[in-house]
């Protein structure tokens, strides 16, 4: 919309002229339908981009007042209509949401006008209005914990400057980067506003400026160590980097300062849940439960926490619950479905359907709904259905990425470059000699968790998680070469000291004891670490290392079938995924050349075939004594975080063996970019 237009449009509003302003909008929204360039998606040209870019934020803004005007006239239905069509180009548009609020309200729909507040206070907690609704009909529906926490949201909102509020706003409406100009102008005539700061770091995350948005925060940090939000904001950040260190720190920090603010406790309890403290977590949420058990967040942390220790039933019932209290719950439902155990009902299923047609919930839940649907209707035997919802899903992630499977290819050939023979006979020998560590490298979905929790079941060796220390260094390594005239990494690892080995490989064994339960040895399952195998072997040269592999169409179609939290992007295509396998392959090799005998490789169909004899051949690699309670792996009690959980505590069985035939006619890509790893003779 023109600004002498949009202007024109809101002094009718403001004039109460509302059948007048409808009538502008009304040409506005003519003139846009008439401009094919909103359709024009795949155009390349950066001029064309924006113009595509203006024209849809016109059209939405339009749509938008064209609702509230048809509300403001009574006509519900027609505002209704403005808002789907709104929600048709911004499924996830704060003020879409505080309409169809309005209109619950005025139609005397307490409940669901409620429900659309609170998703337009999700979508863009800068609309003050929804706060202030939404804590009028809480409180008038009794509801004091809920409305407090409202009405302390609405109490800082309203505190911002009003630029820095706008900012907020243009940020949460998917404006970046003029978000990003009003803030850094603001800075400067404000280098110490806390706001400001928290908002320029908010947005330096969601471009992946993690480094910078660390400094941010830890600058802010300094000008105002209590502060609350910073302090959620920083242990949100490092958990996201997977730093637990760092971000159980500041949770011991926030609940020292009040212990009994719900929000401080349930990420102390996340965080009891990461560290294995089995125990405190449990008592953590049951707390916080006793407070407030209708909270959706806390009934489904309590699932995952059951989940983790085996309890199946009393996760289905605490992710069930979640369902009732927030029927569009995505998380809920994907975490039923993540299960690998759970069959949904039709009934569910329809929900489930409906939701995703009214397409008015976040883009975060459709996609778990997605997955969900998918993984019900792949049990049901429905494969079109199930292969379309996988794909969905996986296209509404991909849209988040920035992965290009180049851009890893290259990454992975400069392993192969720079860590030579050359490099290792010449810093070989120089890291930590301790040889307690156990990486289990490879693919997810390659039977890691099951390699992991054999492993665990012998007496001298402690099962953890995947742990992030070697990503995390490679991350430092290869920023100090940015900030430096040093070669980037690994290039740099032929200029790094012995000193400076040794004390990487003293500092991930001190890092990771917090994970540990007091045995001789422990496991490290972060299948990433195989694109790091040879800064591992340079900071720990007597650690020990598995590579856990599977069939190549199993292992891509179980990564493509699996909504992974973070880190894994390249599984949210199936030529990406192809690319990648064959790319792990290609390094694999590559290590066995460089560091003979220094990896095992254990084929999961082999173990399958064999359990017995593959776990001697490990134990044997490892150095350890046989122990049958590796062969009852299953019977081991331990909390299990992957999506693996459920299988891992079952007897061996072949029911994954092939799951791709099924969706054969639609796996062309992945065959592809798997090249000469798909042996279609072979699958005959």
């Amino acid at each position: 919309m023109q600004t002498g237009q949009a202007w024109n449009v809101q002094s009718l509003m403001e004039a109460g002229d509302f059948p007048a302003a409808a009538r502008m909008l009304a040409d506005q929204l003519a003139a846009l339908d008439a401009d094919q360039s909103l359709q024009n998606d795949s155009s390349t040209d950066a001029r064309a981009s924006t113009k595509i870019s203006d024209t849809k934020r016109a059209r939405t803004e339009a749509l938008y007042l064209s609702a509230v005007c048809a509300r403001y006239q009574n006509d519900h239905s027609a505002a209704r209509s403005f808002v789907q069509k709104l929600f048709d180009i911004e499924p996830f548009f704060g003020r879409g949401f505080l309409e169809e609020a309005h209109i619950c309200r005025a139609e005397g729909k307490a409940r669901e006008a409620l429900s659309n507040y609170q998703r337009a206070s999700e979508a863009n907690p800068a609309i003050l209005a929804a706060w202030r609704e939404q804590i009028k009909i809480l409180e008038a529906s009794d509801q004091p914990a809920m409305a407090a926490h409202a009405r302390s949201e609405l109490n800082y909102y309203e505190s911002l400057p009003e630029i820095v509020l706008r900012a907020h706003a243009l940020l949460n409406e998917g404006r970046l980067l003029k978000a990003e100009e009003l803030v850094k102008d603001f800075l400067m005539g404000a280098p110490r506003d806390i706001d400001a700061m928290r908002l320029l770091a908010d947005i330096s995350s969601r471009v992946g400026a993690y480094d910078e948005a660390e400094y941010l925060l830890e600058s802010a940090l300094l000008f105002a160590p209590d502060n609350r939000r910073l302090m959620k904001d920083y242990v949100l950040l490092m958990r996201k980097q997977q730093k637990f260190a760092k971000s159980l720190n500041m949770c011991t920090k926030l609940v020292a300062l009040d212990p009994q603010d719900a929000s401080a406790l349930f990420q102390q309890t996340i965080e009891h849940m990461q560290h294995g403290q089995n125990q405190a977590a449990i008592e953590g949420i049951e707390a916080l439960l006793a407070k407030e058990p209708n909270n959706p967040a806390f009934l489904l942390l309590r699932g995952h926490i059951e989940k983790a220790l085996g309890r199946q039933d009393t996760a289905i019932a605490a992710y069930q619950r979640a369902i009732s209290v927030r029927n569009d719950n995505g998380q809920a439902f994907y975490a039923l479905a993540n299960l690998k155990t759970y069959s949904f009902s039709d009934d569910e299923i329809i929900v489930m359907e409906a939701l995703l047609e009214d397409g008015r919930c976040a883009l975060d839940d459709q996609t778990h709904l997605n997955f969900a649907l998918a993984a019900a209707y792949e049990k049901a035997g429905d494969i079109d259905r199930a292969f379309a919802h996988y794909g969905e899903g996986n296209r509404k992630k991909k849209a988040q990425s920035r992965y290009t499977s180049a851009v890893m290819h290259t990454e992975l050939q400069r392993q192969k470059e720079f860590c030579t023979p050359a490099l290792f006979a010449a810093q070989g020998g120089k890291g930590c000699p301790a040889s307690d560590p156990i990486f289990i490298v490879g693919l997810p979905r390659a039977g890691s968790t099951l390699i992991e929790q054999i492993l665990a079941s012998h007496s001298q060796i402690d099962g953890t998680l995947e742990l992030p220390n070697i990503l995390s260094l490679s991350r430092a390594l290869q920023n100090a070469s940015r900030k430096t005239t040093a070669r980037t990494y690994p290039a740099n690892l032929h200029d790094l000291s012995g000193k400076e080995f040794y004390a990487y490989g003293k500092a991930f064994i001190e890092d990771t004891i917090m994970h540990r339960q007091g045995a001789a040895y422990f496991t490290d399952k972060m299948p990433n670490n195989f694109r790091h195998i040879g800064l591992i072997n340079l900071i720990l040269p007597n650690a020990k290392i598995i590579d856990a592999r599977r069939d190549p169409m199993d292992c891509c179609f179980s990564c493509f079938k699996q909504l992974f939290a973070q880190g894994q992007e390249f599984t949210y295509g199936l030529e990406e995924i192809g690319r990648y396998y064959t790319d792990y392959v290609a390094l694999m090799d590559h290590w066995h050349a460089v560091l003979p005998g220094k990896v095992l490789h254990v084929q999961h169909e082999d173990v399958l075939d064999d359990l017995e004899a593959q776990v001697g051949r490990m134990l044997n690699y490892l150095g350890l004594p046989f122990e049958q309670a590796c062969l009852n792996f299953h019977t081991t009690e331990r909390a299990v975080r992957t999506a693996s959980s459920a299988q891992v505590r079952q007897p061996l069985n072949r029911s994954g063996v092939g799951a791709w035939r099924p969706f054969e006619t639609h796996l062309d890509p992945l065959k592809k970019a798997l090249g000469v790893h798909y042996d279609a003779d072979r699958y005959q």
